[in-house]
């Protein structure tokens, strides 16, 4: 029955196409720019803690809850609670998400495809007339909703794992020229300083909060995808070391592509903190006014694409799993089906970025723009709120004497290791991860 669903092929597979899950804008998009906002190197150092003291032990969770039941997030919990139980909801909420996320993600990853052109087939445009443009925006994003669609539909083995072994090298192989030319840029050092030499004095609560919230987003925790790619790991695996490698290259994503962009950023002299433009709107001035500036460009992009393809597959995954294990459907019908209903859920996020006045200038809870409330619902509420019950559940519904025996199968970890991981997912987790949804909420401005 689990070869017939699907398996990963290796180990190696496993960790490569679960890390690309979680390596995608977030890290090249979404990190530098939270740094440059946070101070640089102070927020590294607090990111890094979070990603080894409190996202790590939760990842194992969603693995170890994932192969005891290899099921989607919905039927891992059935299995150990049944069908009727309200349990099942907070599985629900993960398997929706990755609609909600999706939706509005593969809009901003069309841009990437989009941008790696840009200079050749609309030198002209800026980036608010690039993605405002509806004939340019849509099938763009409709692009990569077929690409998409297309590395899932080639099924686990053949499909996921094996683009994830082509696209990760690449992936590595490229942001490291990019590293090596931004560095070789006068007034590179200055980037360098701001990235490395921390100043505490400048971190506050709200920068640690902040540094939690990036590595939960980072990891992409709390929305089931890390359950639905443990569902396909066989018995044998060893959750402890695959887990911990899964961290440890996304964090190496994220760290490398402070390297990427600081030095250059201010080689040129430009800010640091620009938000979330500085990847579209402060790079390409960037890499404009450098030797070689369009290759790089192009090169910056074409990684920024596979990043983000890499993570549309595993929020895709989750839900097309539910409906292969729960409704039976074909994975072709999951594909193309859930592929079709997040293209229209996604055409108001393609329509707010100027095409539409209405949906880019709307407000809801203080966010602006549909796609802007699209993320604060789901990339920022949902995620953490998925998180905080997923923790609870596993700690203290199904037990950590349960879970740790999962935990202990394929594994060295000793009783006193899973006792101290059983301390952390029933006391620690679900209160960090609470302060974290409060956050989110606004309760600390």
């Amino acid at each position: 029955m689990e070869q017939a669903r699907g398996q990963w092929g290796s180990s190696v597979g496993f960790i490569l196409a679960a890390a690309g899950s979680a390596i995608g804008l977030g890290n090249i998009w979404r990190f530098p720019y939270v740094t440059g906002e946070n101070g640089g190197a102070a927020f590294l150092i607090l990111y890094l803690l979070c990603v080894i003291l409190i996202c790590l032990p939760y990842l194992f969770a969603e693995l170890v809850l994932g192969r005891h039941s290899h099921k989607n997030p919905v039927g891992a919990i059935e299995a150990i609670r049944g069908k009727g139980s309200p349990w099942v909801w907070a599985g629900a909420l993960g398997v929706i998400t990755g609609v909600g996320i999706l939706s509005y993600y593969a809009v901003i990853a069309g841009w990437t495809v989009g941008f790696i052109f840009k200079d050749f087939i609309a030198p002209h445009l800026d980036f608010a007339g690039f993605t405002g443009n509806p004939l340019v925006s849509i099938p763009l994003f409709a692009l990569f909703i077929v690409l998409t669609v297309g590395v899932v539909l080639g099924g686990v083995e053949s499909g996921i794992e094996r683009t994830a072994k082509v696209l990760m090298p690449v992936l590595l192989v490229l942001m490291l020229l990019v590293i090596i030319r931004g560095l070789t840029l006068p007034g590179a050092k200055a980037g360098l300083e701001f990235y490395l030499k921390p100043d505490f004095s400048q971190v506050t609560s709200k920068t640690v909060l902040t540094a939690l919230g990036q590595a939960f987003f980072s990891l992409s925790l709390g929305m089931g995808a890390m359950i639905t790619y443990g569902s396909y790991l066989p018995k044998t695996a060893n959750l402890r070391t695959s887990g911990a490698f899964v961290a440890f290259f996304d964090t190496l994503i994220a760290v490398m592509a402070g390297f990427m962009i600081f030095p250059a950023v201010f080689a040129m002299g430009a800010r640091p903190d620009a938000g979330p433009s500085l990847v579209f709107v402060v790079l390409p001035q960037v890499f404009a006014s450098m030797p070689m500036g369009h290759l790089v460009s192009m090169v910056f992009f074409i990684l920024l694409t596979i990043a983000a393809l890499t993570s549309t597959v595993s929020l895709l995954e989750v839900v097309v799993a539910y409906f292969v294990d729960e409704r039976l459907w074909s994975r072709k019908k999951s594909a193309w089906t859930v592929g079709v209903v997040t293209f229209v859920v996604g055409l108001p996020s393609a329509l707010s970025a100027g095409a539409s006045g209405s949906l880019t200038h709307m407000t809801f809870l203080g966010k602006e723009g549909f796609l802007g409330i699209m993320d604060y619902l789901w990339g920022n509420i949902s995620l953490a709120l998925g998180a905080l019950l997923l923790s609870i559940f596993v700690g203290w519904v199904w037990g950590v004497k349960q879970a740790g025996e999962e935990l202990k199968l394929g594994s060295t970890i000793t009783d006193s290791g899973v006792r101290l991981w059983g301390i952390f997912i029933r006391y620690i987790a679900p209160v960090v991860i609470f302060i974290v949804l409060l956050d989110v909420f606004g309760v600390f401005d």
